[in-house]
Formats: structure tokens, sequence, C-alpha cells
């Protein structure tokens, strides 16, 4: 059965890549072993003239395999459970002198031991977690087979072909499109890697094809609904394209944690023609903005159809087309939305943010930055390659950031290891720790060369996760799924965890922590709407009975919602002295005419403030975002009066009499 080259390398036999869905090759329909004696005809024997697989919305395979949605009118079912299959032969069928199997292929090199041919055997009881064929019904002609499937099996489209044997050798079906099989994930079978016992959530994360992204400001959270559409006429054919275009070995689809991992690359675009090109710049020529998309149908149809990247994304789009893959293969996923999301540059778990020596930000050195919000996908999984208990969800981010194996993916990384700062278990654990549970680090850089850190804000990053409730439209808080609260022991015992197992040695923010300040300082922004003036108020707080004189630094920009900055429109300084045991406000105007003329599509308004106590040294830093609220337009419409004609005619008279 199996297609194999003559050509060896050192004793081992050289086999081709198998690692397209879409590549196939026809198998015999006649493997003889031997010479067929004079006057013996083949047809004679046993053989197949029909075989029906049930495959329409309302047969009991597709409600009971959970399938019935797709928009397709081929045979889809989930492994690991039984469905039916019924077979005509050209005269009834004697199992006592009678031998025939099912036979599912998928790729161009099928073979046994890779899983890409499968021969399913006629038995008596099915066995749990094997493929097997159990005759459950045999009427004239016809035999109705009950085929149990493999927990395990690769996740794709199969070819069907039936085998009967003869004394002189095996007789096979010919090619028959209209047996294709297409077999998926499970998350109703217990043996399977991606099994969800919570009904709820199996009907919310697998057959949902309607979501909410959440995105915006955390003091302003903004929805969108998303079609995520998995069930549409193509769609599925165009997930496993995605596999194939990444020319994954066959032989992996049926592992969750690689399908995952390959779909986070495939994604997107940026080294590997995969689905999304990503655009930041606000230039969107060519193509499609990303605010535009409102579902991945369309992205997906595109790119199978032209074989080429689609324009444009951002990290919801991204999330979005991810989720479409991973619930049309049956593998439980959802977006999740991460608010003040650190990007870590150089993988040494905290945001470093480098000062000048007048406390403006050194653009230069500062690499990290932080995402006003991120979005990404969690994959619910087994995870047996990680100790027990790393399990169920999993990170998985197809927005191209930082480079993993040498291609720009993500994941899957454990939750709860990420919760206890375990980041040494594969895969991209410590990137994803930095984005929810870094420190930001500020850091002057001396003239001289030198680093000194000045403050540390343990508090600012990851500081709400969202996703959509299960069954509504509402936001759901699973914060405390990624980490401890602040403040709590456990979580800055998780942050020592981390730091110990981390790729780089982070600098020194012991003594830094140790000294408490005598004065504290924050800022809030005022309300503000687009078009108008609004103020800036920045408090200081002397909690000792010694006098001090303060230099501040205000800085305000127009950031992407990625955190990188497009241009500042605002800068000033100003110094306070501060009384004893005092709390004193500065207020700063931030006029309509400074930022108007700068404004880009999901940008916000950053603020960036620093203060030096000139007494003591110390350095006092914040930053925050905001952004601008649209006002509301009331068109209120005129009130029209009518009256019946005769009402109106009887006025005309009125009027006329009365001249």
């Amino acid at each position: 059965m199996s297609e194999t080259s003559g050509t060896t390398f050192g004793g081992r036999r050289a086999i081709p890549p198998n690692n397209s869905n879409a590549a196939e090759n026809d198998p015999p329909t006649v493997e003889l072993q031997g010479p067929v004696p004079r006057g013996v005809n083949l047809q004679d024997y046993l053989n197949v003239t029909n075989v029906h697989l049930f495959k329409e919305k309302w047969d009991t395979n597709k409600l009971d395999h959970h399938t019935d949605k797709y928009d397709s009118n081929k045979l889809i079912v989930r492994r690991g459970q039984s469905f039916y299959i019924q077979i005509d032969f050209n005269r009834p069928y004697d199992p006592r002198r009678d031998i025939f199997r099912v036979e599912y292929v998928i790729g161009r090199y099928p073979q046994e031991n890779k899983g890409t041919y499968i021969p399913v055997p006629v038995v008596s009881e099915l066995q749990s977690g094997k493929w097997g064929a159990k005759v459950v019904m045999r009427e004239r002609t016809s035999v109705r087979l009950s085929i149990q499937s493999s927990p395990e099996c690769i996740v794709g489209k199969f070819r069907m072909y039936v085998a009967v044997w003869t004394p002189y050798g095996v007789i096979r079906t010919s090619r028959n499109p209209e047996t294709d099989t297409y077999i998926l994930f499970n998350p109703w079978c217990e043996e399977d890697a991606v099994y969800l016992d919570d009904a709820k959530e199996r009907e919310e994360y697998v057959l949902n094809d309607i979501g909410v992204i959440f995105y915006g400001d955390i003091s302003d959270i903004k929805s969108r609904s998303w079609s995520y559409g998995q069930f549409e006429d193509g769609i599925l054919d165009a997930c496993l394209y995605v596999m194939d275009r990444a020319k994954m070995d066959l032989s992996g689809r049926g592992n969750p944690i690689k399908v995952s991992r390959v779909g986070s690359a495939m994604v997107n675009a940026r080294d590997d023609e995969g689905v999304l090109v990503g655009s930041w710049d606000n230039v969107y020529a060519y193509g499609v903005p990303p605010s535009a998309w409102t579902g991945s149908v369309d992205i997906l149809l595109e790119y199978h159809s032209s074989e080429n990247p689609v324009r444009y994304g951002q990290c919801w789009v991204f999330a979005g087309v991810f989720n479409t893959f991973l619930r049309c293969l049956g593998i439980p996923a959802r977006v999740v939305t991460n608010y003040f999301s650190a990007h870590d540059n150089n993988a040494n778990l905290q945001t470093d943010i480098f000062l000048e020596e007048d406390g403006n930000v050194n653009s230069k050195l500062t690499k990290d930055s932080i995402w006003n919000y991120h979005c990404w996908n969690e994959a619910w999984m087994t995870r047996p390659d990680l100790p027990v208990g790393f399990g169920g969800w999993q990170v998985v981010d197809s927005t191209p950031q930082e480079n993993s194996d040498g291609m720009y993916r993500c994941g899957p990384a454990s939750v709860q290891a990420l919760k206890h700062g375990h980041i040494c278990f594969q895969f991209d654990a410590p990137f994803v720790f930095a984005e929810v549970n870094s420190d930001v680090v500020y850091i002057t850089a001396k003239k001289d060369g030198t680093h000194v850190v000045e403050t540390v804000d343990a508090t600012h990053i990851g500081q709400l996760i969202v996703t959509k409730q299960v069954g509504g439209d509402g936001i759901k808080d699973i914060t405390d799924t990624y980490k401890f609260q602040e403040g709590q022991e456990e979580e800055r015992l998780a942050l020592e965890t981390a730091l110990m197992y981390g790729a780089k040695k982070p600098l020194n923010t012991e003594d830094v922590t140790k000294l408490k300040s005598d004065v504290d300082m924050d800022f809030e922004v005022e309300n503000a709407v687009l078009g108008k003036d609004f103020k800036l108020t920045i408090t200081f707080r002397n909690q000792s009975p010694t006098r001090y004189t303060i230099s501040a630094y205000l800085s305000g920009n127009i950031i992407f919602y990625t955190g990188v900055s497009h241009v500042e429109f605002k800068n000033e300084t100003f110094k306070v002295t501060l009384e004893p045991l005092s709390v004193k406000k500065e207020e700063v105007l931030i006029r309509a005419g400074e930022y108007m003329g700068q404004l880009l599509e999901q940008a916000s308004l950053h603020f960036f403030v620093t203060a030096r106590v000139n007494e003591t040294k110390v350095v006092l830093a914040k930053q925050k975002s905001t952004v601008l609220t649209i006002p509301k337009v009331i068109i209120k419409e005129s009130l029209k009066l009518w009256r019946p004609l005769e009402e109106c005619q009887a006025s005309a008279k009125c009027l006329t009499t009365t001249g």
C-alpha cells in the first residue's frame, strides 16, 4: 500500500516527505499475489457496488459528532467516536467466507506506521482507543458498520476505500471523492487530548461561530463583534491548506500542541507567506485596514484561493483568524485581551524604560514597549510533555512580535505554569510571563555610560486580562488565572521563581525597592474629549518633616496601541517646592491644537511624568494613557403635524371665510 523509493542513504530508505493533505495518489484497485488461473473471474467474488456515509446534516453521524453546522456535503466526524457507514455488495455478505476491510488514506505517501494509511479490520466488538469496524446490521446485500476511530489519529481529510480479499489477491474500490471523510479533534471524547468536560464551555469555545473581542483602554473598554465562521463553506479546507502551506508533516497533525504551534506561525505572514500581513504604521495601501475586518471568513477564503497573504492585520485580527482555525479543527479556543501588555524585547523578564539625566525618555536605548492592550488566544489541551497540572488553557499568539525557534510564533505556553513562574517549560513562557507580570524598571542612562536603576513599578503591567463570558457577550475577568493578586506574597514569589529560570540576569532592583522615598507622585488625566482642551493634574505628597524641591518633566505623545510612539506633541518642565507633610497639585493644560493634527487610527494619548527630588536624587516616574472620547452627535427629528384631509379642508375654508 505504501509508496517508497528505492534510493538509500547511509542504510536508510529515502521516503519523500508527506506534508500535504491535498496531494494524493491512487492505490491499485487490484493487488494480485500471483497469476490468476485461466477461467477465474475476480468479479465473481464479493464486490462493492456502493458506499453510503450518512453525511446529511440531519443524519446521526453529523448530529452525534456535533458537525451538523459545517456547510459541507462531505462526512465530517470527530476522532475517538464511532460513526456509521453502509456498504452495498453484489451479493449477500457471508462472514464465514468473505473478508473485507475499510481503509483510510491521507497524503501522497501513506504508511501504516505513520498513521497516514489506516486499515480498519472488521471485529466482533469495538475497543476504546483503537480503530475497528463492527457489523451492526445485515440486510440482503447490504452491511452497516459502526466504525471506531482512534482518539489520537491525524486530523484532516481522508480518502476512503473498501478492500475485499480473494484467494488471488485484493480487490479495492476506485477513488471516489464522495466518500472523502474529514476527521477532527474531539473535545467530547475523554481520550482526546483536547477533551473539555464542561458542556457549556464546549458550546462556547468549539461551536460558537460569533464572538466578541475587547480592545481600547483599561478605563474605556470597548468591544467589537467578530464572525469566526468556522462552519462556513470552504473554511475547513482553508484551515487544512494553512497546514499544507506550512509543509507540516501529516504524521504530526493529530497533536494539538504541534497544530497550534504551526498555526501561530502561519496566521501571520512575517516569515512564511502565511495568512495575514501585519501593519502598524497607519499606511494600508493595496489592502484592507485592520479595523475594517469584521470576521475571519473573507480572509481565509481569499488566502486559500489566491495563495497569497492577505493585507492587513493587527493583533485582534490575527487572534480572530487564529480562533477560527482552532475551533474549525475542533480545538477549544478563545480570544484573550491583556490591558497594559508588555513587550519584553531582550528576554530579561522586565520592562526597561531608559531615561536621560534630565528625565526625558531615551528612545535609542528603550526597546521594550507597553501596549495599551494586546489580543492573543488560549487553546485547551493536555500537556503530556510538561509536569502534571500544566494542562488546560495554553497561550498561543499569532501576532508577530519575537522570534521563536527561527519563526515568528508564540506558544503553546501553559497558563498555570505562567501563574506560578515556572517559565522553564516550553513554549515561549518567558515572553508571555513578561507580557502579564513584568515590573517596569526606570533606568537613568548617565553620560559616562553607566546605568542607574531609579524606581520600579510592580503593578502597571497586566492590570486586567479578559475574555468573552460563556453564553453571553459580557466581559469575563481571567486575570487571576495568569497571576496572583498584586502585592501578595505569592505574586512576588512567582516573579522570583521566573527570574530564577530567566534567560538573562535582570538589573539589580533590590536596593531600589528597599529605599522607599519620602515623596510620592501620581497624576490623573481629565476626561479628554476629542477637539477640546483638558487638564492633567500631578499630585506630590511629602510624608516627611523635611522640605523638598522637585524638578519635573512632562512628555505627551501620540502612540499606537502597541505602545510605540508616533510623535511627541507636548513637553514641559517645571519646579515644585514641597513643604513638610504636605500635598501639592500641579495642573498642566493640554490644548486641542497641540494634539489634533497628529491623531491616528487606534492611537491614544500617552503621558510620561518624571520627577527628581533634588535633595535625595530619588527619581519618581509614572506613565498613563488615555483614549479620546468622541462627542455624541444627537439628531432630533423635527415634529411633523398630521391632520386628516377633511380637517385641513375645513381649516382652509375657515381661513377663506374669515379672509
